[in-house]
């Protein structure tokens, strides 16, 4: 994979803002970096409310689909909610679930199987739903693309109302403009169409349904009387779903975080100790990687449903034992998903290296993994992946995801008719196609595509070149102030040049992590901790060979010079607190 480091360039006053918000030049620089500018931003940045969000009947059909649902529930109508089965999905089914549940509904739940449904609402929920009674329906984070579904809930005479976020969908006129299709639902509340007038539009499913119940009660006359009401939850969703921490996701999710150490949720509380994550302070990455994972394990190899059981729990024996039994799924989830990546690797080495764009068919991949699988196979050649496994009846199954500059969701619209269902974003896309049709797509895909060398490289954004001396406790404390990390508000990331390796210790059962120290040209040293030490060592063999290598593992004088990307942190151990850095990546200095 090709990589370009290049430092950011933005100019201000760094100086005097920090003076103005009592932080380091450096971190205001690293807030200039995120493009936050102006006073009002820069305050809302550092110290945001839930005060300061955005009113949710600024959402186009928000207001007729609350008065809609008001009269249903004042006419004891039976309501049910159908949802997506990932992490957004189950929490925004317990938001619309308990909100409307306290607003008096008559409400149950359905989540599609990830196997044996697919993606979103379909027929046998309609079908069901109808058998059941049930006169309205509502979505949450799926429906905007659901036009059978929603036809034949209206042909049964039901009430619809669609909450989403993702991407209209559209067809191209005769002239080769976009043609948005809305579905015939009585309500159709989504950010990403055209005409809605809603100020953020990368908020998650959760978010939409969270609005959703604050405009009902406001319109019903149901107090709010707890302000953090379903916080902990929006702020997974938003972490999981991979939105934008700017705007008030930064502010849902920066609360989200404050609280729930001290959450009342029994089943999430219950996850969270199962996880050893009690006692700390948890970060997005705990929400991501750790907590999100279990969620999102429930609807791959099981139900969905398993996780939204936990979070409506009210039995703490119960809960542990649903949370115990969840973290394990996820644990064989990522051994599932390790297996399926290094096939996918062996497929891409023999068959499509070459490729711009990977086409991958891994026989016997589990169905739900293919989008992870998709995401490591794109980050290890940095090119858009599309990873195909068995469906039935010689149908395959798959999941891509992108780089920056290939709009996934609009280059598989262009080949639309090879598939037999596609849907998704820019970013990542879900699909089924014909077997014997799988060589025509990826003969098509990479013949369409227009992505440059410079597309095909992956940009190191460094925020400050700054040397390691200048790193202090205060320094880092205050770079803290700067949690969520995310997409759109990366972890500050800094670098130097010209590095000496002293040693390498290796650490862990396996030799697995290592401990490098990095001398400066001024003869300042500190204490770099690798996780992916193998990797480290890949590089350096490559850059300097064997014999070098071997000198640095043993703390010899050796010839290696190289440049660090990292991120500063403190290490806590026996009672003393030191200094240290987590490399990000490197390169052979010049």
């Amino acid at each position: 994979m090709r990589e370009k480091w290049t430092v950011f360039a933005k100019r201000a006053d760094f100086n005097e803002i920090g003076k103005k918000y009592g932080i380091d030049p450096v971190v205001a620089r690293v807030i200039r970096n995120r493009d936050i500018v102006g006073d009002e931003e820069i305050e809302k940045y550092l110290h945001g409310k839930l005060s300061d969000v955005h009113e949710p009947s600024l959402m186009k059909d928000m207001d007729g689909g609350c008065r809609i649902m008001a009269e249903k529930i004042r006419a004891g109508k039976k309501i049910r909610i159908v949802s997506d089965y990932d992490v957004d999905g189950i929490m925004s089914n317990y938001i619309l679930y308990k909100g409307l549940l306290e607003a008096g509904a008559d409400v149950s739940y359905e989540i599609p199987d990830r196997l044996t449904d697919g993606y979103g609402i379909n027929r046998r929920i309609i079908d069901e739903a109808n058998a059941d009674g049930i006169d309205t329906i509502i979505t949450c984070d799926n429906g905007i693309a659901a036009f059978d579904a929603i036809e034949a809930a209206k042909a049964y005479g039901m009430t619809v109302i669609v909450t989403d976020h993702h991407e209209v969908p559209f067809e191209f006129d005769e002239d080769g403009n976009k043609k948005y299709k809305i579905v015939p639902a009585d309500a159709v509340i989504d950010i990403k169409q055209e005409d809605c007038n809603y100020p953020f539009k990368d908020i998650c499913g959760a978010g939409v349904a969270y609005k959703f119940i604050r405009n009902l009660y406001k319109l019903m006359e149901i107090e709010w009387a707890d302000e953090d009401k379903y916080i902990e939850m929006l702020g997974l969703a938003t972490v999981c779903d991979i939105m934008s921490l700017k705007d008030e996701n930064r502010i849902y999710v920066k609360r989200a975080l404050e609280i729930i150490k001290d959450t009342k949720n029994i089943g999430l509380k219950a996850l969270i100790k199962v996880n050893g994550l009690v006692g700390r302070k948890l970060n997005a990455f705990d929400f991501g990687f750790v907590l999100g994972p279990c969620f999102n394990a429930t609807g791959r190899l099981e139900s969905a449903k398993v996780g939204l059981s936990l979070l409506l729990s009210e039995d703490e024996e119960f809960a542990v034992s649903e949370a115990e039994k969840i973290k394990e799924i996820n644990i064989e989830r990522k051994n599932m998903t390790e297996e399926g990546t290094k096939k996918a690797i062996e497929i891409v080495e023999e068959q499509c290296k070459n490729d711009t764009i990977l086409v991958v068919y891994v026989p016997n991949l589990h169905e739900s993994l293919a989008g992870i699988v998709a995401g490591r196979i794109k980050e290890k050649y940095y090119r858009p992946t599309l990873v195909f496994t068995d469906g039935e009846g010689g149908i395959l199954k798959g999941s891509g995801r992108s780089i920056d500059g290939y709009n996934m969701f609009e280059e598989l619209n262009n080949v639309r008719d090879l598939f037999l269902k596609v849907g998704g974003h820019e970013m990542a896309a879900g699909f089924s196609i014909e077997k014997d049709k799988l060589e025509e797509l990826r003969k098509k895909l990479n013949e369409n595509q227009r992505l440059t060398e410079d597309d095909l490289t992956y940009k190191v954004r460094i925020d400050v070149a700054m040397p390691f001396s200048y790193i202090t406790e205060k320094l880092i404390n205050e770079l803290d102030l700067l949690e969520p990390f995310g997409k759109d508000n990366p972890k500050a990331l800094f670098a130097q040049g010209g590095l000496s390796v002293v040693k390498l210790k290796f650490m862990g059962k396996d030799n697995q992590f290592g401990r490098i120290t990095l001398q400066d040209k001024d003869g300042f040293r500190i204490e770099a901790v690798d996780f992916r030490i193998n990797s480290f060592l890949e590089s350096i063999k490559m850059w300097f060979g064997e014999q070098e290598c071997d000198k640095m593992v043993k703390g010899q004088p050796n010839n290696i010079r190289i440049n660090v990307a990292y991120h500063p942190e403190l290490n806590y151990f026996n009672g003393k607190t030191t200094i240290q850095i987590r490399p990000e990546r490197y390169q052979k200095a010049d």
